[in-house]
């Protein structure tokens, strides 16, 4: 379900490839951003140097992102050749190189211009999964010519905001704080002032999505009970965490600082983990309604055994049953480079497939999973998120559960033969 557009936060986006004579200390002087200039339709045409707040981030599909708030300088680099078209640049500071040069020739400068605040300048390197996410996002495709590509987001509303643009936002740090308001009365009335076990708040969220039929369209039925089951819980934590902030943190009279970083951390933690098991929960939904066996959080030869095991533990520890009728299913909200977790998880099962809500993975990422013949599960709806050839590769949660079905009608007539 989409909740606002890409306009209701920016003014205008751009993406361009840096050259070497923008981030490479070896080559660069200038310390400046170029091929920027039509990024003046956001900026402006100031006659004189115009000194602005800009964020300078590094983005990595590993690593925390690296982030600078200072300010840059837009100019006419060409402001006393009146013969010359005006050529407005960025100059950054010596204070941000730690940021800029982690760039390198090649790789990706996004502005993006929000309705208030710092300018964004995110880099990330070429080919990377945050790359092909903020490309998508902002509908953007990148030119060889080093020159800026851009989407006015005051003529158009730019992409609906539902449960994949809103995780992108949340990666360059826009937090899209989405929820249901019309449900905070219900809520209290069920849970109370107090968080509920995630097996029955995913139960709830089920609930109260309407006109939603898993057994008829599964993919879209994980993405509306993940993407409902998430603003019902910002919903929910909007008002508890209020209260508790209207309390204050004082002992003895002194600001509590202790408490207050406690519950800060409680809080991120909770939200990191009530995703994870809101996956599993709605897959075993999905699992149940398909009338398909098998066992959640199983143990294979390692402890920390796959989140599904089909048809279950008894079958697979069974040395007569057939390995090409064991599956399993590893469940992560987003992959980065935990994925490789998944391949230690079931000995016996050579090809190994993991769901993930994670979208636009690199292509470096996929054809290293392909490699280890690991097979990514995505909803449909996620698909366009990933380039064409991925595309072909991918799995939908439709694909899934018909083959998991398939090897189970086949362990049930190998039975009956077996009579």
């Amino acid at each position: 379900m989409k909740q606002g557009s890409l306009s209701d936060y920016f003014v205008g986006v751009g993406a361009k490839v840096l050259k070497g004579t923008e981030v490479d200390r070896k080559v660069s002087r200038g310390h400046e951003f170029q091929g920027v200039s039509d990024f003046r339709a956001f900026l402006g045409s100031p006659a004189t140097k115009t000194v602005l707040p800009v964020s300078y981030v590094w983005l990595s599909d590993e690593e925390v992102p690296e982030r600078i708030d200072l300010t840059g300088t837009w100019y006419d680099s060409r402001q006393k050749k009146d013969h010359r078209d005006p050529e407005y640049r960025l100059y950054y500071p010596k204070q941000v190189e730690s940021v800029v040069y982690r760039a390198k020739e090649g790789d990706t400068l996004f502005l993006c211009q929000p309705k208030s605040g710092s300018l964004l300048a995110l880099m990330c390197a070429h080919g990377s999964s945050i790359e092909q996410q903020l490309l998508w996002l902002f509908g953007l495709q990148l030119t060889a010519d080093f020159e800026i590509v851009q989407q006015d987001l005051r003529k158009t509303t730019g992409r609906g905001l539902d449960f994949t643009s809103r995780y992108i936002l949340e990666l360059i740090g826009i937090e899209v704080v989405s929820t249901a308001d019309q449900w905070l009365d219900r809520l209290l009335k069920k849970f109370g002032e107090k968080f509920p076990g995630t097996r029955e708040f995913s139960t709830f969220a089920r609930n109260a999505a309407r006109g939603i039929d898993a057994l008829a369209d599964p993919d879209l039925a994980l993405v509306e009970w993940m993407d409902l089951e998430e603003r019902l819980f910002m919903t929910l934590e909007k008002h508890i965490v209020s209260r508790r902030l209207e309390q204050g943190f004082m002992l003895d009279g002194k600001a509590d600082v202790d408490a207050f970083v406690g519950f800060s951390l409680s809080v991120q933690n909770r939200r990191k983990s009530r995703a994870g098991y809101a996956l599993g929960n709605h897959i075993e939904e999905i699992l149940r309604l398909h009338a398909i066996r098998h066992k959640r959080e199983a143990t294979t030869e390692k402890r920390n055994g796959p989140d599904f095991l089909f048809p279950d533990e008894a079958a697979y520890h069974d040395p007569e049953w057939p390995t090409t009728d064991l599956i399993m299913l590893g469940a992560k909200t987003t992959c980065r480079d935990r994925w490789r977790q998944v391949l230690a998880e079931a000995d016996r099962i050579e090809i190994k497939h993991l769901l993930t809500l994670e979208p636009g993975i690199s292509e470096t990422q996929t054809d290293e999973m392909q490699k280890a013949r690991l097979q990514l599960v995505l909803p449909a709806a996620m698909h366009e998120t990933y380039r064409p050839r991925q595309r072909e590769w991918l799995m939908n949660v439709g694909n899934f559960l018909s083959l998991v079905k398939e090897r189970q009608m086949s362990d049930w007539n190998s039975c009956r033969s077996n009579r």
